[in-house]
C-alpha cells in the first residue's frame, strides 16, 4: 500500500543519510603529522612583506619555520601542473585571463602581486619543500580537474614527504579513492547556503549535506570552521570518528576556539603561537 511505502521512506531515510554521509574508516596514524604541526594556507606568505601566497618563498619559509603547507593545483592548456588558487589571474596578477587558458610559457610573463615572484610549478614547490613538513593539496575544480587529480596523485606517487589530497569537488575525491586508495584524501566543506546564496538551491543542499561522501568516503572532512555547528557538519562528527581539519583560522583567538572541535588547524594571515603538543 502507499501509505505503508511513505512510512517505510521515512523511518529508513535518516538512516540512508547517515550511510551516505559516512567517512572512510579512521587513518589516525597517517594523520598525526598534519596533526603535529600547524598548516600555513598557501604557504607562509606576507604582503606586508612583498611575499605572496602560493609562491616559492612563501613555501619555503613555511618549512624553514616547521609548518605544514597548503596549496592549490590546477592544470594550464598545455597540461602542466601549476599552483595557484583563483580562477582568474586578475586578483593576484592584475589580468582578467583564465589561468587554464594560458600555457606554461605564458604564464611566465605574469607575477605575483607585483613583485618578482612567479607563478610556480608543482615540482617546483615539492623541490623547495624536500619532504621538510607536511602538504595539504588541493585540486581545484577549474578546467580539466580530473587530469589535475591525476597527475598530480602521478607526481605524488614519487614524492618522498608527507601529503594529503583535498578538494571541494567529491568526484575527484573518488577518483583518489578508486585508483590511488593509499593517499589520503579529504572534503572540503563549508555552509553553501551562507557562503554560496546565489547558487541554486539543490547545489547548495547537495554540497552541504555532503552526500557525496558515499563515492569518496573521505579520510578527512576539511571544514570551514566559522560553520562548525552546521547541522550535517555536527552530525558527521557525533557518529563517525572523523578526522576534522580547520579553514581557515585568521588569529590566535580562533585557533583556541578551533581546538574544541578540529585536530588539523590551517591558518592564514597570522603567525601561530608554537604548536600545542
Amino acid at each position: 500500500m502507499v501509505w505503508m511505502s511513505v512510512i517505510l521512506v521515512i523511518l529508513w531515510s535518516p538512516l540512508l543519510y547517515l550511510w551516505m554521509l559516512g567517512p572512510n574508516r579512521p587513518r589516525r596514524k597517517e594523520m598525526r603529522p598534519f596533526e603535529k604541526n600547524y598548516v600555513a594556507h598557501r604557504g607562509l606568505y606576507d604582503p606586508a612583506k612583498g611575499i605572496p601566497e602560493n609562491s616559492l618563498t612563501a613555501f619555503r619559509l613555511a618549512a624553514e619555520a616547521g609548518y605544514g603547507m597548503e596549496m592549490d593545483l590546477q592544470l594550464t592548456r598545455d597540461g602542466k601542473l601549476v599552483v595557484f588558487h583563483d580562477k582568474t589571474l586578475e586578483r593576484m596578477c592584475g589580468a582578467k585571463v583564465n589561468l587554464t587558458d594560458l600555457t606554461y610559457e605564458e604564464l611566465q610573463s605574469y607575477r605575483l602581486s607585483g613583485t618578482e615572484e612567479r607563478i610556480p610549478l608543482f615540482d617546483e614547490v615539492l623541490e623547495v619543500v624536500d619532504g621538510r613538513t607536511p602538504l595539504i593539496v588541493e585540486i581545484k575544480s577549474e578546467g580539466r580537474c580530473f587530469r589535475t587529480t591525476r597527475m598530480a596523485c602521478e607526481r605524488l606517487a614519487t614524492y618522498p614527504g608527507i601529503y594529503c589530497m583535498e578538494s571541494f569537488h567529491p568526484l575527484c575525491m573518488w577518483w583518489v579513492r578508486r585508483h590511488y586508495p593509499k593517499i589520503l584524501r579529504g572534503q572540503l566543506s563549508m555552509n553553501y547556503f551562507v557562503e554560496e546564496p546565489k547558487k541554486p538551491f539543490y547545489q547548495k543542499l547537495v554540497m552541504t549535506s555532503m552526500i557525496f561522501n558515499v563515492f569518496s568516503r573521505p579520510d578527512f572532512i576539511a571544514y570551514k570552521h566559522s560553520h562548525r555547528e552546521q547541522f550535517s557538519y555536527r552530525l558527521l562528527r557525533k557518529f563517525y570518528r572523523v578526522e576534522n581539519v580547520a579553514w581557515t583560522i585568521q588569529s590566535q583567538e580562533e585557533l583556541e576556539q578551533a581546538r574544541k572541535v578540529f585536530r588539523v588547524m590551517i591558518f592564514d594571515s597570522f603567525v601561530p603561537n608554537r604548536k600545542k603538543n
